[in-house]
């Protein structure tokens, strides 16, 4: 039974206490969202969202996403009073060390938390990216024609969200796309942090919205029948369009010295906390919910957990009897995955010439033939990046199930829609651009490595190989930068062999992401090494590529491209000398020392690293006995081979360094 307006009314006075109480306590946070936003959450959480607080991750439930996530008090204040897992005690630790109310919401630390939002802005992209994969979801789950995952994507978005740019081209999409499973809801109060939002916006937003294609409509933001009425439409509706719902309120309503100003923003108001409270109607009792608010809120979770009961008694029946649709999912959901994806793949042709990017491209190809929830996308590069799911058809209105996704020219958003479309864990997503450009949406790797999300980045064009496009396309810095983001791994395969082994291990990972670093130029096969053993090695993250026959004198290693030099030289240097391939370096830290210790034995410390790039990381597996040929400038336009060769990127370059190694002897 849908719950009176007076009742939501009083829920949202009650939500406002528990922002400030919590707020007050720690002297730390931003009130002027959660006081704002109160009558948007009310309706949401008391009549609109269809959720199950016993099993939050239920498969057909709406997401909702803070985008806004500094308002973090706001959806801590609804998910408590919805009955979900998050007690009074846990709003009283708010911001506090190791409390499951943390300063911005995150992924799989709070339930109820649909994803790790961070930034402004990020929050819109995952909301974009969780109606796609909803909207690939449903076009394969359909029993007859009546939908089984029918689940809408709302978002709660504020001025600073809208003026990122990553908002822009993520609402782009969305309108391209008419995902009308998609509810973004502008909490526009008219503030940012410094300033009223007039100093810094003067454009017409919603007209702007209607030129991408989204339904726009416009509602007082604190009155509860208007806000239910609008809400209930963009649920129960289809039309071809997603919504963009603007929502006019008041930031910090409830304290009059700071309400619709900057100051509103922040932790200000909390000093009026007292006064502001019994203005509301609220006892002097700190963290108060009233008895009937606390009664209605329980009548309903307990609605939503029996409807929830009842879908999964529909999906068990529809499993039953559709297995080659369910099983997929059910299997994605509990991270099993076929045992043989690298058996599937199949060796390369000896004595081949290739550039990774296309090896990555194939081996991608057959990977997802075992995987049906694998999609690709790119940012407008397909024909450069070569990481097009053969067969797949591009997503897209008339074609949902399609495996191939156009970001068009947009990094910023395809990194966070990808996050989106991982949060669920269905639905397994990549994404390419040239390496140069992963700083576009490195915002949205650094989440990704943050919330443990298996997504896969294809990342060509790693090197000064690029060529004559010169220093702006070649990214020096951009693979050892990508490297320093804690639990991501970056793997630079040196064949493709190792690109099957890469390819492989990306999409086999399911505690994080991985950016799979790929040459434009060809590389040769490395015949003289074991196909498998270059497969397996790669997953190991490094391997011995060339074992010494004599006593161990000296250790090249090497990543990639150069791997080639590395053993070219190593047959220059004597039979005391191994190479060792390091395709990825947080694999091969992640092993047990034993093994680390056999592939780079400690009592060597004549060691010799190379790589197309700044190599202060390499310190690490050298030692400080050890050199390191690497490339500490910006590059320059010629063709690939000229520049390697004009920075010392070669075997001629390593044989010099391997003698000085080992004391000038040939």
């Amino acid at each position: 039974m849908p719950l009176s307006d007076a009742l939501l009314g009083s829920a949202a006075t009650i939500a406002r206490g528990l922002a400030i109480d919590a707020i007050a306590a720690c002297k730390s946070g931003h009130l002027g969202l959660p006081l704002g936003a109160a009558e948007i959450g009310a309706v949401l959480f008391g009549d609109i969202l269809r959720l199950d607080p016993t099993q939050p991750r239920w498969l057909n439930r709406d997401r909702f996403v803070l985008s806004a996530g500094h308002g973090s008090m706001m959806l801590y204040a609804w998910l408590h009073l919805s009955g979900h897992d998050l007690s009074l005690d846990d709003l009283r630790a708010f911001r506090r060390l190791g409390s499951r109310t943390p300063g911005h919401p995150e992924f799989g630390h709070t339930a109820g938390v649909e994803c790790t939002s961070g930034p402004l802005g990020q929050g819109v992209g995952n909301a974009v990216g969780m109606a796609m994969a909803a909207r690939m979801l449903d076009a394969r789950c359909r029993d007859g024609q009546e939908a089984l995952l029918d689940y809408k994507v709302f978002c709660l978005l504020g001025d600073g969200c809208l003026q990122e740019g990553v908002t822009q081209e993520a609402s782009a999409l969305a309108g391209h796309h008419g995902l009308d499973n998609l509810v973004l809801l502008w909490d526009s109060n008219r503030v940012t942090l410094d300033a009223m939002a007039s100093e810094t916006q003067s454009d017409d937003t919603a007209a702007r919205y209607r030129a991408l294609g989204f339904d726009v409509r416009e509602v007082d933001g604190h009155s509860i029948p208007e806000l239910r009425k609008v809400l209930r439409e963009a649920r129960d509706t289809r039309n071809g369009k997603p919504w963009f719902i603007i929502c006019h309120t008041e930031i910090g309503r409830g304290i009059s010295q700071v309400a619709g100003t900057p100051k509103g923003h922040g932790e200000g108001g909390a000093a009026f906390a007292v006064e502001a409270r019994a203005a509301m109607g609220l006892p002097a009792e700190t963290f108060f919910v009233s008895p009937e608010v606390r009664q209605a809120f329980a009548g309903r979770a307990a609605e939503q957990v029996q409807a929830a009961a009842a879908w999964r008694t529909r999906w068990a029946a529809f499993a039953a009897s559709h297995p080659e649709i369910a099983a997929p999912i059910d299997a994605a959901i509990a991270h099993h995955l076929p045992g043989n994806l690298l058996e599937e793949i199949p060796l390369a042709a000896e004595g081949g010439n290739v550039a990774t990017r296309v090896s990555a491209g194939e081996a991608l190809s057959h990977v997802a033939r075992q995987v049906d929830l694998i999609i690709s996308g790119s940012a407008d590069l397909h024909g450069s990046t070569r990481n097009v799911i053969a067969g797949g058809g591009d997503f897209g209105p008339d074609q949902p199930t399609g495996r191939n996704i156009r970001f068009g020219i947009r990094e910023h958003a395809m990194g966070a829609i990808l996050n989106g479309m991982a949060y669920d864990g269905i639905i397994h997503p990549s994404g390419a651009t040239f390496m140069v450009f992963a700083d576009y949406l490195r915002p949205a790797i650094r989440l990704a490595a943050l919330s443990g999300l298996p997504v896969v980045y294809f990342f060509t064009h790693d090197s000064v190989g690029v060529g004559e496009d010169g220093p702006t396309h070649q990214p020096i810095e951009t693979i050892s930068a990508l490297r320093l983001i804690p639990n991501l791994d970056l793997i630079r395969p040196a064949d493709a062999e190792e690109t099957a082994g890469a390819v492989c291990a990306a999409f086999e990972r399911q505690d994080g992401p991985t950016v799979l670093s790929l040459s434009r130029q060809n590389l040769p096969t490395l015949d003289s090494i074991p196909p498998r053993i270059r497969r397996r090695g790669t997953q190991l993250g490094g391997y011995i590529a060339r074992a010494e026959e004599t006593d161990l004198e000296l250790i090249l290693i090497a990543s990639g491209s150069e791997l080639q030099h590395a053993l070219a030289a190593a047959s220059e240097l004597g039979t005391g000398v191994r190479v060792v391939s390091m395709p990825c370096m947080e694999r091969f830290a992640r092993e047990p020392h034993s093994y680390q210790e056999t592939v780079l034995p400690p009592e060597c410390t004549a060691r010799v690293a190379i790589e197309a790039g700044v190599g202060v990381l390499w310190r690490r597996w050298v030692g400080d006995r050890g050199r390191i040929l690497s490339i500490e400038r910006f590059g320059m336009s010629a063709p690939g081979d000229v520049i390697m060769q004009e920075l010392g990127i070669t075997a001629k370059a390593v044989i010099a360094a391997g003698r000085s190694q080992l004391g000038g002897r040939s």
